[in-house]
């Protein structure tokens, strides 16, 4: 990682807000954050000087809001880069718990499983976030639960009616607008039916006005992640998808995430080791694994089917991350050169991966980390997604002001 994207990255900026700030082309911003080029040292004073600036400035909190499904705290990260102040969270697994507690240590205590928590004890709130579970959905989570004979959508019962949670708080506390995440498989499950409920409840029960739209991280991460995006707002607002600063899918690369391995970075815990930083071989896959994953991506090959690991290199865009890839890491494998044996991402390398700054606290065991890495968001596009939906926000909060008021609220 270059001092130019370190800096970036420190700085909150995106490609084309650096582009803007700087003075120079998007296609400068990029050759500096690849290190193809170095860019004038008056650049990266001005980018030391505003991250000064922003540390020693209080946060503006421009509206609040409550983060179900929490996980460790992607949502939360996008909210709070959109001026957004936390007053309510929902986790109910403990991992992911240690997690956002080292990163947001202000929200003591978190509130466990969303079904135990009565809608009248969650804090008012004008956005609603949530990641709702979406095994019930995924086109993996179907497969595996018809082979085992399961039911899945709405009717799987301990995941599927979790989305009824979050009508359940909605209904309660009409928040002015809501940011819903879930695999792309959301819209086509079950022949369209379960987003045509979805769809039904948000709008024809509750009234809010249903923008969607499936969108791949690749623009914002080097990771093909494709993930339905549901925002609401209770009232009609003119927001549009169309009007998120979109970069180029592909502009950046696996090479832009992992460790340098050259010095450039200090070691971090087991991730890499001695003065080079070096990826600790704990992460190499043994010569049995290896062999295995050969084998059982050529059998599947010779079927006909598309089933096999994923070998990347500095120039490749990886495969989605996902929750089992503590399992065998085969989705992304690292290319270490011809003869060798790949590797495994480290847990670091996956936080890059989803977008999360350098300043991201990874207090769990690498098992752990992978799967609370493989189910986040990619911060990035949701953070550009918040910045969207703000003025709108602000627009439905002022309007339902003088009725409150009128009301004596």
């Amino acid at each position: 990682m270059t001092e130019f994207d370190l800096l970036l990255r420190k700085a909150g900026h995106s490609v084309p807000e650096a582009a803007k700030l700087l003075g120079y082309s998007e296609g400068h911003i990029y050759r500096w954050k690849r290190g193809e080029e170095v860019p004038r040292e008056a650049v990266l004073n001005l980018l030391r000087m505003e991250i000064d600036t922003r540390k020693a400035a209080p946060a503006e909190t421009v509206f609040t809001f409550a983060d179900l499904f929490a996980g460790i705290g992607g949502l939360r990260k996008a909210m709070e880069g959109a001026g957004g102040r936390c007053v309510f969270t929902s986790e109910w697994d403990k991992y992911a718990q240690q997690t956002y507690l080292a990163n947001f240590p202000d929200n003591r205590p978190l509130a466990g499983d969303i079904r135990d928590v009565d809608a009248a004890d969650i804090p008012a709130h004008d956005v609603l976030v949530a990641g709702f579970p979406c095994q019930p959905f995924s086109i993996a989570g179907v497969s595996k639960k018809n082979a085992l004979g399961r039911a899945h959508g709405f009717d799987d019962e301990t995941q599927g009616t979790l989305f009824f949670d979050v009508l359940r708080v909605l209904k309660h506390h009409r928040p002015a607008a809501f940011l819903l995440e879930n695999v792309k498989n959301l819209k086509s499950h079950d022949k369209g039916k379960t987003f045509e409920v979805i769809r039904r409840k948000l709008t024809a029960e509750l009234g809010y006005t249903l923008h969607t739209r499936v969108i791949d991280a690749a623009h914002f991460v080097p990771q093909h992640r494709e993930r339905i995006v549901i925002v609401g707002f209770r009232d009609p607002v003119p927001f549009s998808f169309d009007d998120m600063q979109v970069p180029e899918r592909g502009h950046l690369r696996v090479r832009d995430v992992l460790h340098p391995s050259d010095g450039s970075e200090a070691p971090e815990g087991h991730y890499t080791l001695g003065a080079d930083a070096r990826v600790s071989d704990k992460y190499t896959l043994t010569d049995k694994l290896w062999a295995y994953l050969q084998a059982y991506a050529a059998k599947h090959k010779a079927a006909g089917n598309g089933f096999g690991y994923g070998l990347v290199t500095g120039d490749s865009i990886a495969r989605t991350l996902s929750a089992r890839y503590y399992k065998d890491g085969s989705e992304i494998l690292v290319s270490r050169g011809e003869g060798l044996n790949p590797r495994r991402l480290t847990p670091r390398e996956c936080a890059r991966l989803m977008g999360y700054p350098e300043s991201f606290r990874i207090p769990v065991s690498d098992t752990q980390a992978y799967k609370q890495f493989g189910n986040s968001v990619a911060v990035p596009v949701f953070a550009e997604v918040a910045r969207v939906m703000q003025p709108h926000i602000l627009t439905v909060m002022r309007e339902a002001a003088p009725q409150r008021l009128a009301a004596g609220g």
